[in-house]
This record gives C-alpha cells, structure tokens and sequence, in this order.
C-alpha cells in the first residue's frame, strides 16, 4: 500500500504554530478537508491510547479535533485516573487547556441510560459534549474514534437519538467474527445498542494473536528506545508520568510508558492498537474494510444477521509498516492541531 506524498511547498498553505516544526511530507492529499473528530478514550488504560491522542495532536494538515472524552475501563483505575493521562498527553502536545478535555461515563451503560434525561448523571459532561458537536452545524461531518468501551457513545444516542444522523463512530474493539476484546466486553450492551442503531459505524478490528487485526501492528521496547528519545514538541514546565519522572516531550515519555507495561509474542512487543484506527482516518489505504450486515453479540457469541439492513463496515489487514513510519515522521516534523 503506498502513501500519497504532498510537496513539500505545498505545506507552506498550512499555518503553524510558533516554534513548531514543518513537515516535509503528509499522507493527507492537499484538497482533503481535515477530519472533525472528536476521540473518546479510556486513556488511562494501558499506552496505545497516548500514542493515538499524540498522534492527532500532531497532525494537524490531516485533523480537527474538537476535543477529548474519556471513559473508565476496568484496567486504568476511575474516571479521574483516565483524565489525568489525557490530561498529560494534551500537555506534552501544547494543547491542555485548549482542545476541551472531558469526563465521560464511569460506570456502564446499562446502569446509567435510565438517568441520561436527569439533570445530573454519569458521564454527562463528556456525553452532553458529543451531543453538543454533532448538533452544532458545521461543513464536515462528525467522526467519533472510540477507542475504549462504547458507553458514552451509547449514552449520547439514547439521550439523543438524533445524532445519529449527524455522526459517524469508528470504534476500536472486538475480534470479530471471534469472541472477546476488552474493549468488547468493558461494555457489551453500550457495544449492542450502537449496532442496532442507524448511525454510521465501522469497527477496526483488534484480533489478539491474529495477523489481520490491529494487533499486529506491534513495536518492540528496543525500537522505542531507539526511535522515541527527545521526540515530539518540547514544553518548559515537566509533566509527572504515570509511574513518576519528569517529562518535557511525548518521545521521554513513551520510553517510560514501555518500561513499565508487559510484552507479548516473539519478539515480546506491544500492539498500538488505537494508533492503527487514527491512523487509517488519516490514509483510508493503511487498512482494508469491507461491508457487512449488523451482527449481535449473544453469551459471548457473535450472532450474523444475513438480513440485517443495517451495515456496518469492518476494517482489517493493515499495513503495520506504514503506520509505524508515519507515526514517527509525524512526530519528527509535527505540526499542532488548531486550539479551540
């Protein structure tokens, strides 16, 4: 799969921020409208969240990001813990305090969706927002990358169900046609009550052990350690990481994130899922999807429904080397995503 290249004179049209870095290449054609999306994450999770917000934040000739949400998934600790991390990754990128950063659901689906017409409820700040943007009026559509469980974007559309029409979710999750995923199973009705919904929904697929899901898009902590030092936009006043030290730039911080994470495979690596699914919003062709009926997750089981009128579209195969490079090219010669 090959990369569109823009010229390099051509970057000269995109504005940048003071003391940001041009890049000499995007795999965003010049005529592409940006990408409106706002990125719902469980960010506190493991590290695959971090690289994807990184990746947005420094990309701006590809995306608009009107802003974050965040959920609780049953790994990363309460809703303030996922904030936080958010919190970091938008202060490394320059952008905290700029690019709305919201709480979303803490518990699941089920529990909450009785009290979404309250005045107060959980996850209503996130949920009220993704409410907000896809009824705000606008000339690009409305793309929702969840890469966590789907409660608050269930919420959202049952608190209204109109949206449903002005949106579209690419969701990170499942090993379909296999059961299980974590995302999955966080929330599995939020996960049922979006499929059985007419919004607009692709699932980029995570297939653990499987060469055709996101799961094979892996890095080792040696290819971090030599790639990431000292990448990234460089701020004055250091964050706190997770697991302690201080840190100026994203590229620091990703070497501690792979210190203390565990390793799969041969070689032991990590999958960065949620990059791959940024990723192919970026360039479509780092990916392979294809049309299928709605199916239905029952005891664990994918259910197909051949009749289903509802399509979704399911997204695997893709083309680890292009994604890797592109995530540290962009990073090298970032360009800031607008404030808000």
């Amino acid at each position: 799969m090959r990369k569109l290249i823009l010229p390099i004179a051509s970057l000269l049209l995109f504005s940048c921020q003071p003391g940001e870095k041009v890049a000499e290449e995007t795999s965003a054609p010049e005529t592409s409208p940006k990408v409106r999306l706002i990125y719902d994450t469980d960010a506190n999770n493991e590290l695959d969240d971090q690289f994807a917000l990184m990746y947005l934040l420094v990309n701006v000739p590809t995306f608009d990001l009107e802003g974050v949400t965040v959920n609780a998934t049953k790994s990363g600790g309460n809703i303030d813990m996922h904030y936080e991390e958010a919190k970091r990754i938008l202060q490394l990128g320059q952008r905290f305090g700029q690019i709305p950063l919201l709480k979303g659901a803490d518990g699941s689906f089920e529990a909450i969706r009785t009290s979404v017409q309250n005045q107060d409820f959980d996850g209503k700040e996130g949920v009220d927002f993704i409410i907000e943007q896809a009824n705000r009026p606008h000339d690009q559509e409305l793309v929702i990358l969840a890469v966590g469980k789907l409660t608050n974007v269930a919420l959202a559309l049952e608190k209204d169900p109109t949206i449903a029409s002005k949106m579209r979710v690419v969701w990170l999750g499942s090993n379909y046609p296999k059961p299980g995923e974590y995302n999955q199973d966080n929330d599995t009705v939020s996960m049922n009550f979006v499929l059985n919904t007419k919004v607009p929904f692709e699932m980029v697929t995570v297939r653990y052990g499987e060469p055709s899901g996101t799961d094979a898009v892996k890095v080792t902590q040696a290819e971090i350690n030599e790639k990431m030092p000292g990448m990234g936009p460089q701020i004055d006043t250091p964050i706190i990481g997770r697991h302690g030290g201080e840190f100026i730039n994203f590229g620091d911080y990703a070497i501690s994130l792979f210190e203390h994470i565990d390793y799969h495979g041969d070689p032991p690596s990590r999958a960065l899922f949620d990059m791959v699914a940024a990723a192919i919003l970026k360039n479509p062709t780092w990916g392979e999807k294809r049309e299928i009926p709605a199916p239905i997750l029952i005891d664990n089981q994918w259910i197909e429904r051949q009749e289903n009128s509802r399509k979704i579209m399911l997204w695997e195969n893709f083309d680890r080397d292009a994604v890797i490079q592109d995530f540290y090219h962009t990073l090298k010669n970032y360009q800031l995503v607008d404030p808000k």
